[in-house]
């Protein structure tokens, strides 16, 4: 389910270039926090995804349960017992 979770999150990312060639920004709106910003696209997309990875680490470590309902994907309840756990 956190392989699902991220690939959603990533699929809802906005992405803009800098000004002056300075390369990339990248967001994932309704994530706060959740920011990156890389000299190329790909390098930006790739930093984004690892700044989700930790960011969900982080709050699953602190018992945080405001995780943004992404896609009908929750992480604030537990999964019920017939759903694979990723």
């Amino acid at each position: 389910m956190l392989l699902q979770y991220i690939q959603a999150a990533m699929r809802k990312a906005a992405y803009k270039m800098l000004p002056d060639n300075e390369g990339f920004f990248g967001e994932i709106p309704g994530f706060p926090g959740v920011w990156a910003n890389a000299t190329t696209l790909e390098q930006c997309r790739d930093e984004l995804q690892s700044v989700i990875e930790d960011w969900i680490l982080l709050k699953l470590r602190h018992n945080d349960k405001d995780f943004p309902n992404i896609d009908g994907l929750d992480l604030n309840s537990p999964p019920a017992a017939d759903q694979e756990v990723a």
